[in-house]
C-alpha cells in the first residue's frame, strides 16, 4: 500500500510538471507573437535646453500597441534638436518635449511663444531663501510710496504680477532640481505687458518674490496695504478747503425815461366865410 501511494504521488508530481511546462511554452509563444516597434528613448539624463546628439540616445523594444504618440524610431531624425523640458534617462524622446526644428539651444528655446525672459536681482529674503526653483510659479509684489510728494506720500505693499514661472535661478534652468539654492538673480517668463509693469517696479520700489502652489492657478485681486492699515493708524485728516470768496454782482438799474412833455396848448377859432368852414390855431 505504501508503494502504491508513493507512486500515486509521483505520476501526480509529473503531470502537475508536464501541465505547467505546456502552459509555459504556450506562453512564451503568445508573447512571442506580439508587435513591437522601436522607439528613441534617452540614454542619459538630457537637461533642457540641451541640444540632442545620437549619443545621447538607444531604440528599445515597445509593444505597438502602446507606442505613445510624438515618439521617434529614426535616432537620425532628432539631430540637434533641442528639448523644452528635461528628460530622464529611460524616458521616450517625444514630439511635445521638444522645441521646433532649427531653434538654437539655451533658455532661449525654453521661453513660451509670446513671452519674453527678463532676470530681476534677488537676495536670499527676496527669493524666498533659494525656495524659487526653475518651474515654480511666483508671484511679485513692491514696496515703494504713492502719492504727489511734498510730504504727503504713503508708503504702500502691493502686488504687481502673479502666476509668474520662474525659468532659471542664476545660470542654472534645470528642473529637476529640489535642493534650495541661494542666489543673486532670478529669470522670470513674462508677456510683453508684465516685463514692463516689472521693469517700473524695480525702479519705483523693492521687489519680493512671493512662491505660490504649483496647482494654484487662481488670481486674487488685492488693493494693497498701507502703513497707516497695517499699523491701525488713523488716516489723516484732509485739509479743509476754503469756501470760494462770494462773487458780488452789481446791479445798476437803468433810468426810467422821462415821460413825454405834454403838447403846448393851441388857440382854435373857426371861420366861416361864404359857406366855407375853416378852423385856425395860434
Amino acid at each position: 500500500m505504501r508503494n502504491l501511494k508513493a507512486v500515486f504521488l509521483l505520476l501526480l508530481a509529473v503531470l502537475l510538471g508536464l501541465a505547467a511546462a505546456f502552459y509555459a511554452t504556450r506562453w512564451v509563444a503568445q508573447r512571442g507573437n506580439f508587435a513591437s516597434s522601436q522607439v528613441a528613448v534617452a540614454a542619459v539624463d538630457i537637461e533642457l535646453g540641451s541640444r540632442i546628439t545620437p549619443q545621447m540616445l538607444t531604440l528599445v523594444e515597445w509593444p505597438a500597441g502602446s507606442v505613445p504618440p510624438g515618439a521617434f524610431s529614426d535616432v537620425n531624425k532628432l539631430q540637434d534638436r533641442v528639448v523644452k523640458v528635461g528628460i530622464p534617462r529611460g524616458d521616450a524622446v517625444l514630439e511635445r518635449k521638444l522645441s521646433p526644428p532649427g531653434t538654437k539651444g539655451g533658455l532661449s528655446a525654453v521661453i513660451a511663444e509670446g513671452k519674453r525672459a527678463m532676470t530681476v536681482r534677488v537676495n536670499d529674503v527676496v527669493g524666498v531663501a533659494g525656495f524659487a526653483l526653475p518651474g515654480n510659479y511666483v508671484d511679485v509684489m513692491v514696496n515703494t510710496r504713492k502719492g504727489s510728494g511734498g510730504g504727503d506720500e504713503t508708503q504702500i505693499s502691493l502686488t504687481v504680477l502673479e502666476q509668474v514661472l520662474v525659468l532659471a535661478i542664476a545660470q542654472e534652468a534645470s528642473r529637476d532640481d529640489t535642493k534650495p539654492k541661494v542666489v543673486s538673480a532670478v529669470t522670470l517668463e513674462l508677456s510683453p505687458e508684465e516685463a514692463e509693469k516689472l521693469d517700473l517696479a524695480r525702479n519705483v520700489g523693492t521687489l519680493s518674490l512671493v512662491l505660490r502652489n504649483q496647482l494654484d492657478r487662481e488670481s486674487v485681486a488685492t488693493k494693497g496695504i498701507t502703513r497707516q492699515q497695517l499699523l491701525g493708524l488713523q488716516q489723516p485728516a484732509a485739509k479743509p478747503v476754503p469756501a470760494p470768496a462770494p462773487r458780488i454782482v452789481r446791479v445798476v438799474a437803468k433810468p426810467e425815461a422821462p415821460p413825454p412833455a405834454p403838447a403846448p396848448r393851441r388857440d382854435c377859432v373857426e371861420v366861416i366865410s361864404h359857406g366855407v368852414r375853416s378852423v385856425s390855431c395860434f
